[in-house]
């Protein structure tokens, strides 16, 4: 045991394989990143931070335990943010038939999707709140490696939320990066960035589903 953490490099494994998986902060980031630049894409990064360390709190003080003994607390946050998460992909939806079409020069900020604003930071860390893949990671997952009888538990959960947001810093730098590299590729190909925004708000669309039916179980 690793103060207080039981298989930390199960853990690490298993946040690997979940960082991994495609979902609406890494999306996000790589959108900001693809329409704004680098320096965009890091603000939306440090929104994720902000949000996955409020749900690393709330996992650590007893959020799970509340959610489980309040379902209807849980079907509220649930819906709340299947809704939230659904309405940003119909925005992209739309500003991807608008792209399509021709009304705007793809990259321009005539054609912003709606869920691409000036406040990248606020919007990410809506979006992390809300992300059903990070609820359910560290309501679920996070607090099942820490034993409870270690004396410092604060400093176990310290070493996993590290743990988390170094891996996570990993990639979505890589994310902030490859979606500057798309940039060209989009303000050259109109109608490339009208599928790949459309695409991309199909997947929020789907997140959304996939929050609405998301279990504490």
């Amino acid at each position: 045991m690793f103060y207080g953490i039981n298989s930390i490099a199960t853990f690490i494994a298993g946040t690997i394989f979940i960082i991994l998986l495609p979902g609406p902060n890494s999306l996000y980031v790589m959108s900001v990143a693809t329409r704004k630049g680098v320096a965009a894409g890091y603000r939306g990064a440090c929104g994720v931070f902000a949000g996955d360390t409020i749900l690393m709190l709330l996992s650590a003080t007893g959020a799970a335990s509340l959610l489980q003994a309040n379902p209807a607390l849980f079907m509220v946050i649930k819906y709340a943010g299947a809704l939230y998460l659904a309405w940003m992909g119909v925005g992209l939806l739309r500003s991807a038939f608008v792209i399509w079409r021709g009304k705007g020069a793809a990259g321009s900020e005539n054609d912003q999707p709606v869920v691409d604003n000036s406040r990248p930071f606020h919007t990410a860390l809506l979006i992390s709140l809300m992300n059903p893949k990070a609820i359910l990671f560290f309501i679920s997952f996070f607090i099942q490696f820490v034993d409870s009888s270690y004396q410092h538990t604060w400093l176990s959960f310290c070493i996993l939320g590290v743990i988390v947001q170094f891996f996570s810093a990993l990639y979505l730098s890589a994310l902030i990066f490859g979606g500057a590299h798309l940039a060209a590729q989009f303000r050259r190909r109109r109608r490339f960035s009208a599928m790949a925004t459309g695409g991309v708000g199909g997947l929020f669309i789907s997140f959304g589903a996939k929050l609405a039916g998301a279990t504490l179980g």
